[in-house]
């Protein structure tokens, strides 16, 4: 690994993945951590379990067709829970905010935070503001963490991928990452590009009343399908055979 931090070690590839090994999960290491699931998996009180995560956001512009870094933020801790089985339940946003930021656009951030939290049936329940120097922020950044319940007889993992195992994904891939970067570098389509952000556990919920021998799930977010491909294969000690013209794009 390299001697200082690259771009790259925020892409959610291969350097990403040698941070988190060698500095983070060498550091904290706890058989909890090692299982670097998306969310934690929780002794809960009563025999129950948790799922807890928590993640951070920087996005430009904090404002792109079909979302915003608001919402990006909830839908995103909540994915992470619902990646475990879970329904999420409370979670918790602190914001980094650069001198200089409209009270108008931060508004417009947390109304949006608001109503997808109401959108997902989850409460905002604690939080916390720091302000950085003009130039220092990005305008924005947030970090939020979630909790959620894991129903009794659901053992989902991204070790738990299995020899005969289908690869199913539930819609098109890179509408989130192409709508940024319409926007970012200024480019235009003759169709429509949004991001298709948005809460998934009623998703999950509905998939496991179906069919409840889902085992492997996740969010594909930063480094996209092939990363995340990796991801399960690495973890579950499994090959992923892939058809790329099967890809819904």
């Amino acid at each position: 690994m390299s001697n200082t931090i690259l771009l790259a070690h925020g892409s959610g590839g291969q350097l990403s993945h040698d941070l988190v090994a060698e500095v983070f999960a060498a550091s904290f290491a706890n058989p909890v951590l090692e299982r670097l699931e998306d969310s934690a998996v929780l002794a809960g009180l009563g025999g129950g379990r948790l799922a807890f995560t928590t993640d951070s956001y920087v996005v430009r512009p904090l404002f792109f067709p079909g979302g915003d870094i608001g919402r990006l933020a909830v839908c995103g801790t909540i994915n992470d829970l619902a990646m475990s089985g879970a329904q999420p339940r409370y979670l918790s946003a602190a914001f980094v905010i650069e001198e200089g930021l409209p009270i108008a656009d931060l508004r417009r951030i947390v109304r949006s935070m608001a109503e997808t939290a109401r959108e997902a049936g989850v409460a905002i329940v604690t939080g916390d503001t720091k302000v950085v120097e003009r130039g220092h922020g990005d305008g924005c950044f947030i970090t939020t963490a979630g909790i959620g319940v894991i129903p009794a007889g659901v053992d989902i993992s991204a070790a738990n991928a299995r020899p005969g195992d289908a690869v199913l994904v539930s819609g098109t891939v890179g509408d989130h990452g192409m709508a940024i970067m319409s926007q970012r570098e200024g480019l235009r389509f003759e169709a429509e590009i949004a991001s298709d952000v948005a809460p998934l556990h009623t998703l999950v919920r509905a998939m496991l009343e179906v069919c409840p021998q889902i085992h492997c799930l996740r969010d594909p977010t930063r480094g996209g399908l092939a990363t995340t491909l990796n991801e399960l294969a690495g973890q579950s000690a499994v090959e992923i055979v892939v058809e790329e013209a099967c890809i819904p794009v």
